[in-house]
């Protein structure tokens, strides 16, 4: 039998799946919980947890940064893995590297690299949300000297190959320091490109009260087209105002700005970066407390957001009992492999049949990461008919619709009931007691 599961689990690795086609989702089309926040690395992510997905909050937002240096699949896919066990949606803006406080300008041959590794990566919800590039604006964000020209072009390449890979790619392109160039420069992006927004599927936002909580506005109005957005950056300076006002201003935005129905995340900056050049807006101090707000955030009340996941799987082998007697449930057994998005469970997944008379009573499993494997044990009524019985088995996901290859199985199906059955058994056993005794 073990030699038997090996071979079934080792062709199941070489069995080549289809390709997903579908493409982005609205975010805003389904529950979604916009608290966020923006962490430094992945060793705060239960901190962010704890503190998005509480007072009834669910799958809220963490924005991330990835450098080019940093692009290792195996780091990541563990990071992503967390974060999906934490029911955190990831936001990565990816980066190039910096050189003296000036971060390197990004080269047109290394975006393949970067939709290769991105698109190996297997992600939390079926967006895969990604923003190009840091504040372009400003002169060292970009090699020293911002070019508004040389983004557009940057970023409409970059669109065209992510999506050319996968179109779950959700492309928002780089925050703007709240600058007073900030305008001028995406009027220059969009004289260079014409079609820029075009190859976007979002506007992100670094709405800071420095200019506006609600910046966001007047930039959407300068593009003249209504996007989903996404404030990755924002937050009041702990050195103007005390942490007690800070928790009054965040709480004040979430309800009354932030509520729009536009808005789609917003990720404070930063959770934890007590030291400079950031340790104004960090809400975790040197000591490892948190400011007051992080507590004021935690205990407002959030959403249970409802992200769409891709759900697959395969079937490997399934079993039922090989007599089913008339009147008693039977038990069967699912050899299977997740190979989606979600975390199976008995709450999630269950067992259907192609046959209508087939009434799955129970599932027991334990819980199925993706690209794993798990046996699957369920009990269902007896069929009314007798004689062979014939059935396709396969997964239903959380909507119950069909997420797996179906599998055939049989049986025979007969009236005997129980206690005949016993009996048949009692003159088998009897019968072979005996040989048994009077030996050769």
């Amino acid at each position: 039998m073990k030699a038997f599961l090996a071979i079934l689990i080792a062709t199941a690795l070489v069995v080549l799946l289809p390709r997903n086609t579908l493409a982005i989702y609205d975010p805003g089309s389904v529950p979604n919980n916009k608290v966020g926040i923006h962490i430094f690395n992945e060793n705060d992510l239960e901190d962010a947890s704890a503190l998005v997905n509480a007072s009834g909050g669910d799958w809220g937002y963490v924005t991330f940064v990835i450098t080019e240096k940093e692009r290792d699949c195996d780091r990541w896919q563990k990071v992503l893995d967390r974060m999906r066990g934490l029911h955190l949606i990831p936001i990565m803006r990816l980066a190039t590297k910096a050189d003296g406080g000036i971060w390197k300008k990004p080269e047109e041959e290394e975006i393949a690299n970067w939709v290769d590794f991105l698109n190996s990566l297997n992600w939390v919800v079926k967006n895969r949300y990604v923003v190009i590039g840091n504040e372009p604006n400003l002169d060292n964000e970009w090699g020293g000297k911002a070019d508004a020209a040389a983004y557009a072009t940057y970023l409409k390449s970059f669109s065209v190959k992510l999506k050319s890979a996968s179109d779950d790619f959700f492309v928002l392109p780089a925050g703007m320091a709240p600058d007073k160039n900030e305008f001028a420069f995406i009027r220059l992006m969009l004289k260079t490109e014409p079609d820029i927004l075009n190859h976007i599927d979002g506007w992100t936002s670094h709405s800071y009260p420095t200019a506006s909580i609600d910046l966001y506005k007047d930039e959407l109005k300068l593009l003249g087209k209504s996007f989903p957005v996404f404030i990755t950056e924002t937050g009041w300076s702990g050195k103007r105002f005390t942490e007690e006002e800070i928790g009054v201003k965040l709480i004040s935005a979430y309800r009354n700005t932030w509520n729009d129905p536009k808005v789609i995340a917003v990720t404070p900056f930063i959770l934890n970066y007590p030291q400079e050049p950031f340790a104004e807006f960090s809400w975790k101090k040197n000591d490892g407390s948190f400011y007051k707000f992080y507590s004021s955030i935690k205990d407002m009340e959030k959403i249970r957001g409802e992200p769409v996941q891709i759900e697959s799987g395969q079937i490997l082998a399934a079993f039922i009992q090989p007599v089913i007697l008339h009147g008693l449930d039977f038990v069967g057994t699912i050899l299977a492999r997740n190979t989606g998005q979600s975390i199976w469970s008995p709450d999630s997944v269950s067992v259907g049949s192609g046959q209508s008379d087939l009434i799955v009573r129970s599932v027991s499993f334990n819980e199925i990461e993706p690209m794993r494997f798990g046996l699957i044990i369920f009990k269902a009524a007896a069929t009314e008919n007798t004689g062979v019985y014939s059935s396709t088995l396969f997964l239903t996901g959380t909507k119950q619709n069909k997420v797996t290859n179906g599998f055939s199985v049989k049986s025979v199906a007969t009236k005997l009931d129980k206690m005949q059955v016993e009996a048949i058994f009692a003159k088998m056993g009897g019968y072979f007691r005996n040989l048994v005794n009077k030996g050769p």
